[in-house]
């Protein structure tokens, strides 16, 4: 399969749909203590759109298809996860940098097989969502930062985390 032509680098800061959510995808921001069940039902979701017979096929030639963005939110969960769990652990600890746009070019999300993608991000969203249910409630203000310095708590982590998979479930629907 031929290399697909490169997306533009994302460049925005989407930490403001934390306090005011999205108009693009309509995502709200509410209650952290539903983001294991609102990670839960965006599944289905993913399963419904990688099923469809051009799940591989961009839309635009610099736009990801839909099993681009599959990879991308698989691999979300796994990083905050992560970066959860280090919040947890440590005490106002600094995430190491992510660098989404070089990860799908090196992890050649365009010619991944949408069957094992979503069983994958199906697997990671599993445990993901396990990790904030597992969250109490006095853990919900511990500090943690990104390299550039913006800061969050995991009740920040999780809003903005959650944003991310939704605004691309938004992202693949027809």
């Amino acid at each position: 399969m031929q290399r697909p032509p490169a997306i533009p680098p994302e460049t925005a800061d989407w930490t403001f749909v934390i306090d005011h959510g999205c108009t693009q995808c309509g995502f709200s921001p509410q209650d952290v203590e539903t983001t294991g069940d609102r990670l839960r039902a965006a599944i289905p979701r993913w399963r419904e759109a990688l099923s469809r017979e051009d799940a591989a096929e961009r839309p635009q030639p610099t736009v990801w298809s839909p099993v681009e963005y599959a990879c991308h939110v698989r691999d979300t969960c796994r990083i905050f996860r992560e970066r959860l769990q280090l919040m947890l652990r440590e005490d106002d600890p600094t995430f190491a940098n992510w660098d989404q746009d070089a990860t799908a070019v090196a992890e050649h999300y365009f010619s991944q097989d949408p069957e094992r993608v979503v069983d994958q991000l199906a697997a990671e969203a599993e445990d993901t969502a396990a990790a904030f249910d597992a969250a109490r409630a006095d853990e919900w203000k511990r500090p943690g930062r990104r390299s550039n310095g913006s800061s969050f708590t995991v009740r920040t982590l999780a809003v903005y985390f959650l944003h991310d998979v939704e605004h691309h479930v938004h992202d693949v629907a027809r």
